[in-house]
């Protein structure tokens, strides 16, 4: 069969994942639909020390073109590191993708940090601006706050889609440095008026909000209210929740190629 594009997005990011360190498969869960007798995704959550959390969620629905893949890399509460966003997504014939680095702090009050987080990413973004053109994302303004002036989210056709394999790499590699090497002592300095834990919950429960992200009303109606509250459980908080499905233990390395992670894209 034929990988996707989306799917062959999200599989690349994957695999760039577990080259950064060993993650632990620890809950695995088949998402449902009345719409469809078998399955229509997958939720999957790994564990790692440097990247705290990954959650990775996949749904594809041929009854109505939706091919979307998800995946959240969060870094623990605590740290200034931002967590890795990838969306990819093939929905009413239309490709999409959201590529994002989500900021642990207040860019406009704490210009090191952005300056060491983000500054490094500009020529990259400035090539897909010249390249593709501005944003034609179905994203709004509240959705853009949530997120990084770095972010990357368009519509594309399958050339597009395809050259953003490269940005993609690009963004991945310099959060993986920031990963790896952490940020330098005089950064960390000037976030000492910020609670990173706390300001990371309200972040999270305003990024994952049903009130400012529309995908969520799209989500339920697919899964229904106990699955959907089952994702955004799994995306608001690095513990596992209460209600986990729980899978055996397997490195992420080992875990077999088809598994596929997706979703509802910001982007679509």
């Amino acid at each position: 069969m034929t990988t996707s594009l989306p799917k062959a997005l999200s599989d690349r990011t994957m695999a760039a994942l577990a080259g950064v360190e060993n993650l632990t498969r620890v809950a695995e869960r088949e998402l449902t639909s009345p719409m469809s007798p078998g399955p229509v995704g997958e939720l999957e959550v790994l564990r790692g020390e440097r990247i705290a959390k990954v959650v990775r969620i996949a749904l594809t629905v041929g009854q109505i073109g939706m091919d979307s893949h998800m995946i959240f890399a969060f870094t623990p509460a605590d740290s200034a590191v931002p967590h890795f966003t990838l969306d990819s997504v093939m929905a009413g014939g239309r490709l999409a993708y959201h590529i994002d680095l989500v900021q642990r702090a207040d860019l406009a009050c704490h210009l090191e940090y952005t300056d060491a987080v983000y500054q490094p990413l500009t020529p990259a973004f400035e090539e897909v601006r010249e390249r593709f053109g501005p944003s034609t994302a179905a994203i709004g303004p509240r959705q853009h706050a949530m997120m990084s002036p770095w972010m990357l989210v368009n519509r594309a056709d399958e050339e597009h889609f395809t050259r953003i394999g490269a940005y993609l790499e690009r963004y991945f590699e310099h959060w993986r440095g920031l990963v790896d090497k952490g940020l330098r002592a005089e950064v960390l300095a000037t976030l000492a008026d910020t609670d990173l834990a706390a300001r990371d919950e309200r972040s999270r429960a305003n990024l994952f909000s049903p009130e400012v992200d529309p995908v969520w009303a799209n989500v339920t109606r697919l899964l229904g209210d106990e699955q959907t509250e089952a994702l955004r459980g799994e995306l608001l908080t690095n513990e596992l929740p209460a209600n986990k499905v729980p899978a055996n233990k397997v490195p992420a390395n080992k875990v077999p190629a088809n598994k596929v992670p997706a979703n509802e894209v910001r982007g679509g």
